[in-house]
């Protein structure tokens, strides 16, 4: 019996070829976006792994409430478990030096693996040693590694620990770094104990349990953890993208159940259990969504592959993340497509199947019976549209956190989509009472009417123009904000880079008479409030007071500046919860008062700026390269540094930055405006499939009114019309919703992801093109349905009056 049901069930689809495709093809849409996304994070996160691999990095780390001391280490190392001792802290000339353990950092050399820095000092180590460095001086603390930044302020040699030490230039040594064996650099910073222990990621597992007083961290990379915010962007993206889709599925799915009315009522009346013909119809829908499922999983590889140029482009421009081009066949996304798209078929027709459940034999063979079903529904969704929307504005006014902001956002996007059709249904009444004459009078009821079987559709184009709105107001804003950023930023002419100190000097000496300003652009490393960071020195000039951006200032904040106190960046700000007047730990034994907070946008980590004689008095060898030169010839003044003798490519001007840094900008957010045309290229599909669906069903609505005198030509028009009329107001409800959208993206989810906060600016002539481009979607995706009613055979019209109904 079951065969024979079930091939009663899929006959439906052989009659109807052009309704299967439909559901395949959304499905699969719909899959191919959530699955392209999937793709690319795995993609992301597989280099990380590998990069932090190559650094000896994603072990984790142990610490403990102290230094750890030696003998512990010693002890572990005995006992099994595969750890590397790593010892760190700034040494005068504000360079960082980093001990390791250069026997037990790895196995790719004699100091290769271990922790963040061991790993890179052990590599580097490696390869000194292949160049004539003797591995045995490093261990014995005659040679240590150095980076090419400090050897300018340490030289070749330098007294560490009170012992003479030869300074061996790598590339492998961080910047500012200086890596040396542990013993020199106990000595040298005057430590009795580790900071902590790198656990090797291909150790074997421990037998013995952890020593008292230590525990375990665990440590994915520091690119990763900067990372998440982007690729929770994405992920929400791509279920946005499957939850338009989704639309698409429920509207073929209750409307192919609509269509099968007679069907349903014929089996129930031979003897076939609800239940059983519930199980029948999962099951069908079950093989149906498999083989979209594996078609979307091939339409998102080639999604993947076309977005992962610009997605890596993203990574490196916000965070410096080396992402690897190519991409790879992992079982984990393309299992993960398929999953979802079972779950999400199911999840599209739990209502259409819990309906054939509950309805009686006889009333499924009513007319009205499913609309009954569907009205019944009504109440309970626009329930649960005010509820959702009331959980929105409360999670946005009273929690913070990034997952705080994407619930805002879900709730929101959810919520709206719900109110919609009672929205939309509430408008076609109004405009009813306005409109005079028969055929006007039913052309807005028959528009109600068909509410309904479009609902999904244009639920499904509301959030596709909402996210549009909300992502192109967030990227323009961002825009505007820092193209005005980089105009007070960038206030010097030109730019120039000096090769070493020495060839500073001379440049220096040679511009004195002249540029009309000479501002030095130097650093240290350091660790702000405890993390990693960078204090500037500032030189006291009218370009800082007149130009520099400035969110939070003292009156007189630049002669504090020049007093002692320091500027802040708003990452650090934010993160740290500092203002005006509050003091802040620069480093070991520096603690300032915060006299302003400055922007500085498409900068993660922790940053100041001091007083240009602060910073020279604490830091006297720091080295300056980078000079930023005031002048009102910089054509001239460009022209005789190059006849001085710096290279070209070492002067840049002004235009050439802010040229390079927009370019940068706009590659960055390239992912993001792909990703909106997918999404509203999916929702206009959906409109087609609704149209396409309803256009056999309404023959006995239409037939009366052409049976009145009413043209199949003007019927083809006003079916036009009437899904062009309510793209329109979709797209202006969908107005409001997305620019709450961008509140939240902007004043939430950015000030967590990224640490600063931007000024949400509209853009009336954007609306506009989204407008029209959703009037556009809907009338190519009524055409078709509405040239075949214009020119559709009156026999099929005249049958409507000889058949049963």
């Amino acid at each position: 019996m079951r065969g024979a049901v079930l091939s009663a069930l899929l006959s439906h689809w052989r009659r109807r070829p052009l309704q299967l495709a439909t559901l395949i093809l959304g499905l699969a849409l719909a899959t191919a976006l959530w699955t392209g996304v999937q793709a690319i994070n795995a993609e992301a996160r597989a280099s990380y792994a590998e990069a932090s691999e190559a650094l000896g990095a994603g072990g984790g780390r142990i610490v403990g409430t102290g230094p750890i001391p030696p003998e512990t280490w010693v002890a572990m190392r005995r006992a099994g478990w595969p750890v590397t001792p790593v010892v760190e802290g700034e040494i005068a000339e504000g360079v960082r030096l980093v001990g390791i353990d250069g026997l037990t950092a790895g196995g790719a050399g004699p100091f290769a693996g271990g922790g963040e820095a061991g790993g890179r000092a052990g590599e580097g180590a490696a390869t000194e040693a292949e160049d004539g460095v003797d591995p045995l001086a490093f261990l014995r603390g005659e040679a240590a590694l150095v980076s090419p930044e400090a050897v300018a302020a340490l030289g070749r040699r330098a007294v560490l620990g009170g012992r003479e030490v030869a300074l061996v230039p790598s590339a492998a040594a961080g910047t500012g770094e200086v890596v040396a064996d542990w013993t020199l650099a106990l000595d040298a910073l005057g430590r009795e104990g580790f900071d902590r222990l790198d656990l090797s990621p291909a150790g074997p597992e421990p037998l013995t349990p952890l020593p008292r007083g230590l525990r375990v961290v665990s440590d994915g990379g520091d690119v990763a953890r900067l990372t998440d915010s982007f690729h929770l962007n994405l992920t929400a993206f791509g279920l946005l993208s499957f939850a338009v889709g989704l639309f698409i599925v429920q509207s073929s799915v209750a409307l192919a159940f609509e269509q099968r009315r007679p069907a349903f009522r014929t089996l129930r009346a031979l003897g076939v259990p609800g239940g059983t013909l519930v199980a029948l119809a999962a099951g069908e829908l079950v093989v149906l969504s498999l083989v979209a499922g594996a078609a979307g999983v091939l339409l998102g590889w080639a999604v993947a592959a076309a977005l992962l140029p610009g997605v890596a482009a993203t990574l490196e421009g916000l965070y410096g993340a080396e992402v690897d081009g190519g991409l790879s066949l992992r079982p984990a996304w393309a299992l993960s497509g398929l999953g979802i798209a079972v779950a999400g078929a199911l999840l599209a027709s739990v209502s259409a199947l819990w309906k054939l459940w509950r309805l009686p034999p006889l009333a499924a063979g009513q007319p009205r019976a499913w609309a009954r079903a569907s009205g019944r529904t009504a109440l309970w969704q626009g329930a649960a549209a005010a509820g959702l929307l009331a959980l929105s504005a409360a999670v946005a006014w009273a929690a913070d956190g990034l997952v705080a902001g994407f619930v805002t956002l879900g709730a929101l996007l959810l919520g709206a989509a719900l109110a919609l059709p009672p929205v939309l249904s509430l408008t076609l009444a109004w405009g009813a009472r306005l409109v005079r004459g028969p055929q006007a009078e039913w052309f807005m009821a028959d528009t109600r009417q068909q509410l309904p079987g479009l609902s999904l559709a244009l639920m499904a184009l509301l959030l596709a123009l909402a996210a549009n709105v909300g992502v192109s107001t967030m990227v323009g804003s961002f825009r505007g904000t820092f193209t005005g950023w980089l105009d007070q930023r960038l206030a010097a002419e030109l730019y120039i880079t000096a090769g070493d100190p020495a060839q500073a000097e001379e440049i220096e000496a040679f511009l004195a008479p002249r540029a009309e300003a000479i501002l030095p652009i130097w650093s240290v490393p350091t660790r702000i409030g405890g993390v990693p960071g960078e204090i500037y020195g500032v030189r006291d000039h009218a370009t800082y007071r007149d130009n520099w951006p400035l969110l939070e200032a003292a009156p007189d904040v630049w002669d504090r500046l020049q007093r002692g106190e320091v500027l802040i960046n708003e990452q650090t700000a934010r993160r740290m919860s500092l203002g005006v007047g509050d003091a802040v730990a620069l480093a070991e034994g520096w603690e300032a008062r915060v006299a302003g907070v400055y922007s500085d946008y498409g900068n993660p980590a922790a940053q100041a700026m001091a007083g240009e004689a602060d910073l020279a008095r604490r830091y006297p060898d720091a080295p300056v390269f980078r000079f930023g030169l005031r002048t009102g010839d910089p054509e001239g003044l460009r022209a005789a540094l190059i006849e001085f003798g710096l290279p070209p490519e070492a002067v840049i001007d002004q235009a050439g930055i802010k040229a390079f840094s927009l370019e940068v900008f706009d590659r960055t957010f390239a992912v993001t405006a792909a990703l909106n045309v997918l999404t509203l290229s999916v929702a206009g599909f959906a409109m087609l499939a609704s149209l396409l669906t309803l256009a056999a069903m309404r023959l006995p609505q239409l037939a009366p009114v052409w049976a009145l005198g009413v043209t199949r030509r003007r019927l083809g028009w006003l079916e036009l019309l009437r899904s062009v009329m309510l793209a329109g107001i979709t797209a202006v409800l969908a107005l409001p919703v997305g620019l709450a959208l961008a509140w939240v993206l902007l004043a939430v989810v950015n000030v967590e992801a990224f640490g600063w906060r931007l000024p949400m600016r509209v853009f009336p002539g954007d609306w506009m093109v989204l407008g029209g481009a959703a009037l556009l979607a809907a009338a190519l995706a009524a055409a078709w349905p509405a040239r075949r009613l214009a020119t559709l055979p009156p026999r099929a019209l005249i049958a409507v009056f000889v058949q049963e109904r």
